[in-house]
């Protein structure tokens, strides 16, 4: 259950990310190995990383059924992303085992700034998965 985990396990890294579930979470790494969305969700208010953190449980636990009760919307393509508070996780699901967590951001126009838009699909063409 995603309402077992509180903000302290999430601080101390004990919540499950995937926990050998129904989907797999690919995350962006950089070149040299840095996983920039687990560094974005760490660097948030305890609070939203917890919803972060509950988002990528939901998927990893309920597979590709969960992003029904998510609130996502399609970019571009195959590109949608997950709002949660003022935060965007832009991502590109493969298939209902995969998923790639591309970039995630906090928007603060209407809508998705060029540059966050570019750089998500950047790193899906970087991947092969495309938009």
């Amino acid at each position: 259950m995603l309402d077992e985990y509180t903000t302290s396990d999430v601080q101390l890294g004990n919540a499950i990310d995937n926990g050998g579930g129904q989907m797999r979470i690919h995350d962006y790494h950089t070149a040299s190995g840095k996983n920039l969305i687990k560094e974005y969700l760490k660097s948030l208010p305890k609070t939203e990383m917890y919803v972060g953190y509950k988002i990528r449980h939901k998927l990893g636990s309920q597979g590709i059924s969960a992003l029904t009760e998510l609130d996502t919307r399609q970019l571009k393509g195959k590109l949608w992303e997950i709002k949660f508070s003022q935060n965007r996780i832009a991502y590109v699901a493969v298939d209902k085992e995969n998923i790639h967590f591309l970039h995630i951001f906090k928007k603060q126009k209407g809508k998705t700034e060029k540059f966050d838009l570019d750089t998500a699909i950047q790193r899906a063409d970087e991947l092969g998965l495309g938009t």
